[in-house]
């Protein structure tokens, strides 16, 4: 069968400045400003309603046409980890705490940006010339580490002030290195499907805030818009590295770059309605889009409350694979976030109010 991509959803030097935009923002859970003003910028132009609710959420509304059209909601959360300032030492050292899931281990030394005018800081530990054999057997916690500003620049720097990793976007011949591409990838995602919006359906786009501290967002989110249907947009760890034994295999990765979408079946916090992922299977291979079924175990998104809102509302996920998740840097590949974007556009054009009215067979 000949593919039927549209070639207005491919991932140009727009999509790709928007979204290097988006990744340089700083946006740690509970002050998702920057990344909201970008959304906002991009989507009033378009949409037929535009809100921004009590909690943060941007909901966006673009109408189809024609009658019984199904009312489909898409999420994609904002926000991203980081840090939070908590208290000021001497010599403009700050104590913080970890906002998100975040690995300690990985923290000494990390370059950091602070408050909403990006300052520069470091965050520092006990160099190994000064730890004894049984302290580095540990890992440094939280607790034990300081962002280091400098005199100047820690005056400006308050209590409750969130940082973030210092890392910028870069362009890698086909892949994405940056920071926060979790889910910066799904908010990119949800505004070109705006701007090529099915006449199919309504689509409710729903760009979340503190989906890092438990979805909180994407809870108040599907409850103004209550949907019929509902896909939460993201991206996920690919752990498809090499075991240390190179004689095992790694049966334990979630994703793998290169190979498309990864449609969920069940994560953590929900599983999946089959209804919606048949949708995504048929729209993939009818026109030969390459995707994957991200393997069931930990980890979950904003799905995990909109499917149990209000009397219920069927859903899944779908996200662009990438590896280090939740770390300084994340690497991705430009191939699987146009692949997502190109999946999702065709499965909304077979969207029909008997999907959901269906006979639920699972």
């Amino acid at each position: 069968m000949t593919k039927k991509i549209d070639e207005a959803l491919k991932i140009g030097a727009e999509q790709i400045e928007l979204l290097e935009k988006l990744c340089n923002a700083t946006a740690v859970s509970g002050d998702e400003h920057e990344v909201r003003q970008i959304v906002l910028e991009a989507v009033k132009p378009i949409a037929d309603e535009v809100k921004v609710d009590a909690l943060g959420n941007v909901l966006v509304t673009k109408l189809g046409t024609g009658e019984n059209r199904v009312r489909v909601m898409l999420a994609a959360h904002m926000d991203e980890i980081g840090f939070m300032i908590v208290k000021k030492h001497d010599d403009n050292l700050f104590a913080f705490e970890c906002i998100g899931g975040i690995d300690e281990r990985q923290l000494p030394g990390k370059a950091v940006l602070v408050g909403r005018d990006h300052l520069p800081g470091v965050i520092g530990a006990k160099p190994i010339h000064m730890t004894t054999a049984k302290e580095r057997q540990n890992k440094i916690s939280v607790s034990e580490m300081r962002m280091d500003l400098g005199p100047e620049i820690g005056d400006k720097v308050k209590p409750g002030d969130r940082a973030t990793f210092a890392t910028r976007f870069e362009e890698l011949g086909p892949s994405i290195r940056a920071k926060a591409l979790d889910n910066r990838f799904g908010v990119a995602i949800l505004i070109e499907l705006l701007r090529h919006a099915p006449e199919n359906i309504d689509l409710l786009a729903a760009f979340t805030v503190q989906e890092e501290v438990g979805l909180r967002g994407a809870r108040v989110a599907a409850y103004a818009f209550d949907p019929d249907m509902a896909i939460a947009v993201d991206s996920t760890p690919a752990y498809d590295l090499p075991t240390w034994d190179a004689e095992d295999e790694n049966v334990q990765y979630n994703t793998r770059l290169d190979a498309g979408p990864a449609i969920y079946v069940m994560d953590r916090a929900t599983i999946a309605d089959r209804r919606i992922v048949n949708l995504l299977v048929k729209a993939g291979e009818e026109e030969q889009i390459p995707f994957q079924f991200r393997q069931p175990g930990g980890g979950g998104t904003d799905a995990g409350v909109i499917h149990k809102t209000r009397s219920g509302i069927p859903s899944t996920s779908v996200s662009v694979p990438s590896r280090y998740a939740h770390t300084a840097i994340s690497i991705a590949r430009k191939d699987d976030w146009e692949h997502t974007l190109q999946l999702l556009h065709a499965a909304l054009r077979r969207v029909t109010p008997d999907l959901i009215a269906g006979e639920r067979r699972d």
